[in-house]
């Protein structure tokens, strides 16, 4: 295998079999990494062809200045923790709203807090930069991946990455101000 310099310069000039070389080196080992880090192999294979698919897409511009392992690495690492973060959040909101609409045990308090809490949520996504919202929005309400969204409104998986992480960071702080101020 050449030098990692000389396969990063071949792949920003375009070699195919560069990236081949490098994605069928890579592959297995970046899955079973994120794996190690999400519980799930499904994931995992999303999140490593989803890392390979931009690294092909912005080849052109990018920055590797040490090691293809490490760049891979240290971005499976990172999306993979990012994948867990946005699943527990998930779970926290499926559970919350799974407990608020269960009528058979709810008190009007608790329907009380429930429809307080969507106020909150609705309110705050509201607030958000419209291209944060809308991202948001496809992702959460419509189910479109991140390289979906990032290809129909022409803009980078960083970009879509960084506004989904504002969006949830101000949900995030304003559904914990609620519960502060309602405790």
């Amino acid at each position: 295998m050449l030098n990692d310099f000389s396969i990063i310069t071949n792949i920003k000039e375009g070699d195919v079999k560069a990236f081949e070389q490098v994605f069928r080196l890579y592959y297995t080992p970046l899955c079973l990494y994120s794996a190690s880090i999400t519980g799930q192999m499904d994931a995992a294979e999303e999140i490593v062809q989803e890392l390979f698919y931009v690294f092909w897409k912005e080849r052109e511009t990018l920055q590797i200045y040490y090691s293809i392992k490490s760049y891979l690495y240290g971005a499976i690492r990172n999306q993979s923790l990012q994948y867990c973060e946005h699943e527990e959040v998930k779970q926290r909101y499926n559970e919350l709203f799974a407990n608020a609409s269960n009528e058979d045990e709810s008190t009007p308090e608790d329907e009380m807090e429930y429809k307080e809490l969507e106020i909150v949520i609705e309110n705050t996504l509201h607030k958000l930069p419209r291209r944060c919202a809308q991202i948001f929005h496809m992702q959460r309400f419509e189910g479109k991946k991140y390289a979906e969204i990032a290809n129909i409104l022409s803009i980078s998986i960083k970009t879509v990455e960084a506004e989904m992480t504002k969006a949830l960071k101000a949900l995030r702080k304003n559904i914990e101000n609620y519960y502060n101020e309602n405790r």
